[in-house]
């Protein structure tokens, strides 16, 4: 038993930064295709009138509520915690007992829902989703919905499996497997653009969650273990995933319902303004997703492994010090987001969306506090605590809903204002959650690390004049096309604001740009052998 354990957690120590490096490669390319899948959405079928990508938009939003609130609660942060105690104690044997128990029982569950959806999609999207949808539009979209009905039962059979690969430290299968979701949507755009139109989106939906599953089932089979059809409802540990399953289901369940308030409210706002939106939502979560996310799912493990080895100095250790990166790194990212605003709304776009560029102006702020919330938020699941996320979510939905049905209204922002709602949120729920941090562990922020933030600010204030120079130099001119005329512009702006950020943080002498500047002064001195 004791050497199972080690072997566990000898896989555990694996470089953080080899893996967040692995994750963000990844997600990046996903990011690319996602890009690209939505753009080819946007360049292939119409924004207004019948069979508008309104329907496209809004079809997804209940399948996504159901597995987020139902499923994505259990998969990881309430999951990996309980995987990573009975692996350090018990071994792989019991980390798979649990999990397969798990997964036959939402298993269950998600297979019932995908029914509801099947039969009730007519009903969830006129009276739920978007009743100002036009009705071919309305007709659309519950036949997307039906095609993607099963695709939360797909996830969630995948998110189990990974969760259990990334409790042993493997990564690589859950790290590419999205990628063929992506590919899948992107290939059927082309296959049924000129017959079926945007349901065979849905269709390439289908193929791309089972696709995604098949590649994780194969990244699965090299653990060696099995599936069993059994529900061990006697387990102490599997009880403890289950009363944890409610707190951060509702928690997921909430930011599912802001999405589709947002659509909802969105509907009323004209024709195209769900696809307007959606499109700046979509610009907005790629860095969330990019640097939030891949990173916080690298450090999740380690963090789980801190707390199952008695070391709450370690994990408040290695929790300031990725806090810190992520904030370094998120600054210039924001600024970057902010000023190309213009070139992003026009290359996801074709035709250029001025109401994009405005709506993702107002999201850049919630980018910041999206990727802070990835991450903070892995704190309390660590420390296996899904109540208090739960609660702040409570008020904080109460809030955005308040301020979306307010801000949106045509005589103040329109659907600008679910953007300027959603960032006032995003920041409010942050902000308090870091508060509460403070009040648990009164070790956790220091001066130097409250020192160490304002540098970080101080260096972002250069990166605010670079990136505003840049667009001075290269402003958006009203005849720009093309991804790469764009593309290229972006580009540029991105090196020069990063390479300001880089420089001046070397000269504020920060730790966080120390390691960078190592890699490249290894780098280049690394010695080129040429074989003749």
């Amino acid at each position: 038993m004791s050497n199972t354990s080690s072997t566990g957690s000898k896989s555990i120590r694996m470089s953080i930064s080899n893996v967040a490096f692995l994750l963000m490669a990844t997600t990046f390319l996903g990011q690319i295709l996602g890009f690209l899948r939505t753009k080819l959405v946007n360049a292939n079928f119409p924004i207004y009138g019948p069979h508008s990508t309104d329907a496209y938009f809004a079809a997804f939003t209940v399948p996504d509520f159901f597995f987020f609130t139902l499923s994505a609660g259990v998969l990881g942060v309430a999951l990996m915690p309980v995987l990573s105690d009975r692996l350090q104690k018990s071994g792989r044997k019991s980390v798979w007992e649990l999990s397969y128990s798990l997964l036959n029982f939402l298993a269950i569950i998600m297979f019932i829902v995908g029914i509801i959806i099947l039969v009730f999609a007519n009903w969830l999207m006129h009276h739920i989703v978007a009743p100002n949808l036009a009705p071919e539009n309305l007709k659309t979209a519950a036949n997307i919905m039906r095609l993607l009905a099963f695709n939360p039962f797909l996830f969630t059979i995948s998110g189990i499996l990974t969760s259990v690969q990334q409790t042993f430290g493997k990564f690589f299968f859950f790290a590419i497997a999205p990628l063929f979701y992506n590919m899948s949507i992107i290939i059927s755009i082309f296959v049924f653009k000129d017959n079926i139109g945007l349901v065979g989106i849905g269709i390439g939906a289908l193929i791309g969650a089972i696709l995604q599953l098949v590649v994780i089932a194969v990244g699965t089979n090299t653990s060696g273990i099995h599936w069993r059809p059994k529900i061990m409802w006697n387990n102490k540990d599997f009880r403890v995933v289950l009363r944890n399953l409610p707190p951060r289901s509702l928690d997921q369940g909430m930011d599912q319902v802001e999405a589709i308030v947002e659509t909802h409210i969105a509907s009323g706002l004209g024709s195209g303004s769900i696809t307007n939106y959606s499109n700046a939502y979509i610009l907005s979560t790629a860095p969330i997703l990019l640097l939030g996310t891949a990173i916080s799912s690298a450090a999740f493990p380690r963090l789980n492994a801190r707390l199952s080895q008695n070391r709450p100095d370690l994990f408040r250790k290695d929790f300031i010090m990725i806090l810190r990166v992520l904030i370094w790194i998120s600054a210039p990212i924001v600024v970057i987001s902010f000023f190309c605003r213009g070139y992003l709304a026009r290359m996801i776009y074709t035709q250029g969306n001025d109401q994009i560029a405005i709506i993702f102006g107002f999201l850049t702020i919630s980018i910041f506090f999206g990727i802070m919330y990835s991450f903070i938020s892995r704190w309390f699941y660590s420390h296996k605590d899904t109540k208090t996320p739960l609660f702040v979510s409570v008020f904080t939905i109460i809030l955005n809903i308040i301020l979306a049905y307010t801000l949106s209204r045509p005589s103040m922002y329109g659907v600008v204002g679910l953007a300027l709602a959603q960032s006032i949120v995003v920041a409010t729920e942050v902000t308090i959650l870091v508060i509460i941090m403070m009040f648990r562990d009164h070790k956790l922020f220091d001066l130097n690390f409250l020192g160490q933030l304002v540098r970080i600010a101080s260096v972002t204030g250069f990166s605010i004049v670079a990136g505003f120079i840049m667009v001075t130099f290269y402003p958006l001119n009203l005849n720009d096309r093309g991804i790469f005329v764009l593309g290229s512009r972006v580009l540029v702006i991105t090196i020069v604001v990063f390479g300001v950020h880089l420089l001046v943080s070397s000269l504020f002498d920060l730790d966080e740009v120390k390691p960078v500047f190592r890699r490249l002064k290894k780098l280049a001195s690394k010695p080129i052998s040429l074989e003749l």
